[in-house]
Parts: C-alpha cells; sequence; structure tokens
C-alpha cells in the first residue's frame, strides 16, 4: 500500500499541472453556472444538480491521478476483465434497468436506484483503450485486407451499440475516434481513397436506413431557417437569444435579472447560458480553454515516442474535439441538435467521471512511454 501511495504521489508531481488546472478551471464554472440556473430559477433544477457535479469532478480528479499512475500499457493488456464489464452496463440499458432521461431522445441511462449512469460514456474510454492496443499490436499488418476488417469491426461494435440506443451524438464521436486513430496509423492511402469514394453511398445508407425521420427533421431545419420556429427550431433559438443577450460582459451570475429559459439549459446549452451571464468575454474564455486543453493533448501525442500512447492522445483529442465542436456549433445553430454535453460544462457526472478519466490516460501516456528499440543501421 505504501509503495502505491509513493507511486501515485510521484505521478503526481509529473502530471502536466496546466491541463489539470485548465479542467478544473471548467468544473468550477460548471457548479458556479448550474447553482446559478437554480438561484435564479431559469430552469426547474435543484441544487442537487450542482453538488452532482461537484461530487463527479472530485471523484475525477482522484481517478485521473490514479490513472496517471498506472501504466497504460499495463492496464489496455486487460482489456478482457473491463471489455466485458462495459459491455454488460451498456446492455442492461436495453432491459428494464434501462430509461431515456427527460429531454433526451435516446436509452441511454441506468437506474441504479441510488444514483444513475451513463454507460456509453464509459465505453469511449473502453475504446481508446483497447482501440489503441490493437493499433500497437497489428499495426504493421493493418493494411492487410483482412486484419483492416478486423480494425473496422472493432470500431463498428460500439458505434452500432450507441446507434441502437438512439444516441447518435455518441454515434458520431465514436466515428470520429475510429477515423482519427486509424489516420494516425501507417493506413494505406488505399484505404483513404476508398473511403472518400465511400462517403457519399455511406450518408445516402445513414439517411435513408439509420436516422429517423426527428432526426432528419433536425438537419432540414439548419438548411431551410424559419421553417418550423414554434418547433424543432425553438431550442436553438432561444439558445440564440440567450446568448445574445449576454453581449460583452454578461448580465451576471447573479443578478437578478430576467434570463432566457431555454430547454436543456443546464446540459447540452450551458454554453448559452454562459453567454448570457458572462457574455462574449466569457464564451470566448470557455473557448481558449477548451482548445488549450485539446491542443495540449494532441502535441502531447505527436510528441511520444511509443506508438499505443501517441494512438490513445489521439483517440482523446477526438473525444474531446468533437464534443466541443458538435455541442457549441449545435447552441450556435450550424449544426444539428443532437445531444452531445460540453466537456467539463455541461451537467452530467457520469460523462464529467470520463473527460477527467481520459485526462488521466493521456497522462499515463506522457509518464509511462517507452522509446521502441533502435533497430541496427537504423538512422
Amino acid at each position: 500500500m505504501k509503495e502505491l501511495r509513493e507511486k501515485i504521489a510521484d505521478s503526481f508531481r509529473r502530471l502536466d499541472k496546466l491541463v489539470i488546472i485548465a479542467g478544473i478551471l471548467c468544473s468550477v464554472l460548471s457548479v458556479v453556472m448550474l447553482h446559478s440556473i437554480h438561484v435564479n430559477e431559469v430552469l426547474d433544477i435543484g441544487v442537487d444538480d450542482a453538488v452532482t457535479q461537484a461530487i463527479a469532478a472530485a471523484v475525477g480528479i482522484v481517478c485521473m491521478i490514479v490513472a496517471a499512475s498506472v501504466d497504460f500499457h499495463r492496464a489496455t493488456k486487460l482489456w478482457y476483465v473491463y471489455v466485458p464489464i462495459i459491455l454488460i452496463l451498456v446492455a442492461l440499458t436495453f432491459t428494464s434497468l434501462g430509461y431515456q432521461r427527460e429531454g433526451a431522445d435516446d436509452q441511454a441511462w441506468l437506474d441504479l436506484g441510488f444514483t444513475s449512469i451513463q454507460p456509453s460514456e464509459f465505453l469511449k474510454i473502453v475504446f481508446i483503450m483497447s482501440f489503441s492496443l490493437h493499433l500497437s499490436k497489428d499495426e504493421a499488418n493493418m493494411n492487410h485486407p483482412l486484419h483492416m476488417l478486423l480494425l473496422l469491426l472493432h470500431g463498428a461494435v460500439p458505434l452500432g451499440i450507441v446507434v441502437l440506443q438512439g444516441d447518435y451524438g455518441t454515434a458520431v464521436v465514436f466515428a470520429m475516434m475510429l477515423i482519427m486513430m486509424l489516420f494516425a496509423s501507417r493506413i494505406s492511402w488505399v484505404y483513404i481513397a476508398a473511403a472518400m469514394v465511400l462517403i457519399p453511398a455511406a450518408l445516402w445508407a445513414a439517411w435513408n436506413f439509420v436516422l429517423g425521420d426527428l432526426h432528419k427533421s433536425r438537419i432540414l431545419v439548419l438548411l431551410n431557417p424559419g421553417t418550423d420556429p414554434e418547433g424543432l427550431e425553438y431550442q436553438q433559438d432561444l439558445g440564440l437569444t440567450a446568448l445574445a443577450s449576454g453581449k460583452l460582459f454578461g448580465k451576471g451570475v447573479y443578478s437578478g435579472e430576467d434570463y432566457v429559459s431555454v430547454p436543456e439549459l443546464h446540459n447540452d446549452f450551458i454554453f448559452a447560458y454562459v453567454g448570457e451571464t458572462l457574455g462574449f468575454v466569457g464564451t470566448m474564455a470557455v473557448v481558449i480553454v477548451l482548445t488549450f486543453i485539446c491542443v495540449k493533448v494532441l502535441l502531447c501525442g505527436v510528441k511520444l515516442p511509443d506508438r499505443q500512447g501517441m494512438f490513445i492522445c489521439v483517440g482523446v483529442f477526438a473525444m474531446f474535439a468533437t464534443h466541443c465542436i458538435m455541442n457549441i456549433g449545435m447552441v450556435l445553430k450550424v449544426l444539428p441538435v443532437i445531444g452531445v454535453p460540453l466537456p467539463f460544462l455541461s451537467a452530467g457526472g457520469s460523462a464529467t467521471l470520463s473527460m477527467y478519466i481520459a485526462l488521466g490516460l493521456v497522462q499515463s501516456a506522457k509518464l509511462h512511454s517507452v522509446r521502441p528499440p533502435r533497430v541496427l543501421f537504423d538512422d
């Protein structure tokens, strides 16, 4: 036990403190925003939302430090332990234990009685870990058709599961993680060219056989703004109104002014409330901090000599960047409402915890990466 404590303490001293501070700043702002929404009675949410967010952030920080202290090589090799556990938890969402949260389109939550969790958030972490191992072990042979098929199947399993849940936002996140991790590998340009050719057919198939009428309508109203202001556009229009009403410095967090009540303001539309209370300055500060986290994660991967560590960083970068772009784009009405939380800011214990664990994986990749052995006569 003493050895473990010393190992964790040593890892903590070597952590990238700036990334940790950036994540904590976002979590502090999230708790303040949620408490402000409750106090100002903008939405009918309880103070327990802010408390839950604070607890999730605190637990997440601890999990991040523990994850950073564990050698990711050893952790990923235990895929046969954690992959089945997470898959079982996800499968339980299709039973009576699963439920559809109010305001969501998907049945992706598990009711545990004392709390609820969203297993698909942790499935992202499991996928990054297992797929990074798969890629690093098979990178030399990955361009053989059979090996490429197995890699694609590896990515298709979690993606297909969340599609069955009706969680298309998370499906897009999985797709981007798969694409970017493959692109970071030694994939042949033949496969990339083939993928570019097949994209139109894939989009046609998704439109005709995967997306429901509601999701199609959300895309169509973006192409034809103003066609359904009292229906599908209502939430996004309110979000834009809230965002714009903050002007340069915002109305203030506890000013007592009239705030715009936007559905899911505490969750998917938290960025709109940041703009309303803290103004353009506040939203730009959030964008800068989130961009800083994404860039630091990507640069960490670029600098690593360890291929598996690099794949982990690319996967985490893809997850963070996709969440940020889709969420903010949704609030700005340039992307459809698809239910993807803003990292560290949107209300949700599972999402917050998974984001901190993902940062822990990146820190582990930085601390425990090994340089590959030099080959004779290699320059």
